[in-house]
């Protein structure tokens, strides 16, 4: 982390870039194809469920770790972007980095396990230093009070669990292999011995797959908050690039093919908004594609064979009679 901003490098005051001045909210339609989206580690990994309607889940906390994996990937070692919640990091030792830089005289700064802002203003400045180099701290906001505290932050982009549109059957399937794990399980393979079937590691184990799903995520990005951590249009711009092109940088055979199939955005006038979200995000219908016709997707559709692609769905976005001071926007 030596490439991280000191305190000279950013003055007091001094933003990376201009703050939104609009509220957005947006919709993120994506699918899956014969892959896991969100294993659940409480259900042996299986894909997240609604237990009452069966519906996929995928959870913000999922979809938030695609987009700072893509943000790491697109802007690497730039200066403001790196990012504060790595695997294997160790979230002290950042916030340590900060203490460094508003106190480099003090060898206190350098090792001591606790350490606290003397009073609010160097509270403020700690909380700054975090935002102005983090990404997701200043987009997802963070707490950071742990040991060494920097505080906590309220990010300006907040983003829902994302649901199937319509339910889902998840697929168990046997994996097997077959080499063996080593000289005596060759022996006794070629023995012929197989009755033990601890020794006998040609099953590897069982994956879960959806054969397709359609999911849908709301979020919400507040003008207000954005002032508060230095969130800025040029932030903004990579968010939305993050979320059309991040699942395309996070292949893997437990995901099979996910692919971003429509990002909808509603942009307000005000920086408090114009219309509250839940009223556009209705405004943005699936249905199933019927002889090419939409159909709302209920009962009557029972009939008709499973999704097994995109095409098999239709989007609407009704823009008649939009509120005043509301615009959509499709940038996918």
């Amino acid at each position: 982390m030596t490439d991280l901003f000191s305190q000279s490098e950013l003055p007091e005051g001094q933003t990376l870039m201009t703050t939104l001045s609009r509220r957005h909210d947006f919709a993120l339609i994506f699918d899956v194809t014969n892959g896991n989206p969100n294993g659940d580690p409480d259900a042996g990994n299986l894909p997240r469920l609604d237990p009452e309607t069966n519906h996929g889940l995928v959870s913000d906390v999922s979809l938030k770790r695609k987009i700072r994996n893509y943000v790491e990937l697109a802007r690497t070692g730039a200066a403001g972007h790196h990012i504060y919640v790595q695997e294997g990091a160790i979230l002290n030792e950042k916030h340590r980095q900060a203490y460094i830089a508003l106190r480099p005289d003090d060898p206190k700064a350098q090792k001591d396990a606790k350490l606290n802002p003397r009073d609010d203003a160097e509270a403020l400045r700690l909380r700054d230093f975090m935002c102005k180099n983090f990404f997701d701290v200043r987009t997802f906001g963070a707490v950071m009070s742990t040991g060494i505290n920097c505080g906590q932050v309220k990010g300006p982009v907040q983003m829902t669990f994302a649901s199937s549109v319509e339910p889902i059957l998840p697929v168990e399937i046997s994996i097997t292999r077959m080499a063996a794990t080593n000289e005596a399980e060759k022996k006794q393979r070629a023995e012929g011995d197989d009755t033990d079937e601890r020794r006998d590691n040609r099953t590897m184990g069982r994956k879960h797959i959806v054969p397709y799903g359609l999911y849908v995520a709301h979020g919400f990005i507040s003008a207000k908050f954005a002032e508060r951590t230095g969130f800025g249009q040029a932030d903004l711009d990579l968010l939305f690039e993050s979320l059309v092109s991040m699942f395309e940088h996070d292949r893997s055979a437990a995901r099979g093919e996910m692919a971003s199939r429509k990002l909808i955005v509603f942009r307000h006038e005000n920086p408090l908004g114009n219309a509250p979200a839940h009223r556009l995000f209705e405004r943005v219908r699936v249905g199933r594609r019927v002889d090419g016709e939409f159909r709302e997707i209920d009962a009557r559709l029972d009939n008709l064979p499973p999704a097994r692609r995109f095409s098999d769905y239709a989007v609407e976005i009704d823009r008649e009679n939009l509120p005043a001071g509301v615009e959509v926007l499709e940038l996918l």
